[in-house]
């Protein structure tokens, strides 16, 4: 068994990773491209999170449910979760063209679409480091 704090901070530093590739994405306007993994930095630090609060395997991809699994250790994640929970519309239409008729991801999402992605994303971070005592290392 890993200790919990370990396995946290390996799910986190990916997370971060996640969230720099999403940034990096948008000034590219690869757009769909940001908004996936900006989704993938949020369901990755909030797993962080899960695995911090003992969790042995933490499954799914829900932004919205697992910042909900996360308030047992910081009453802030009903609002995250309420707030961010929008990201999960990023996971499967962004990169499946049977997820958008007529038209695939590259052509479908906006400016403004990656930076809301990206500034929920960083949201998501900011407060599983605050409540894990986290540093931002990417």
């Amino acid at each position: 068994m890993r200790d919990p704090l370990a396995e946290a901070e390996r799910w986190f530093r990916q997370a971060e990773f996640d969230l720099k590739v999403g940034r990096h994405a948008a000034t590219g306007d690869f757009y769909f491209a940001a908004c996936f993994h900006a989704q993938q930095a949020a369901e990755k630090a909030l797993k962080a999170c899960r695995y911090a609060q003992g969790e042995q395997i933490v499954i799914g991809h829900s932004v919205y449910r697992l910042a909900q699994e996360c308030r047992s250790a910081d009453a802030r994640f009903v609002a995250l979760a309420r707030d961010c929970g929008r990201l999960d519309m990023f996971y499967i239409p962004t990169r499946y063209p049977n997820g958008l008729p007529d038209s695939i991801p590259a052509e479908v999402y906006t400016t403004a679409e990656a930076e809301l992605a990206v500034d929920l994303a960083q949201r998501v971070l900011d407060l599983v480091a605050a409540v894990l005592g986290l540093s931002f290392t990417a």
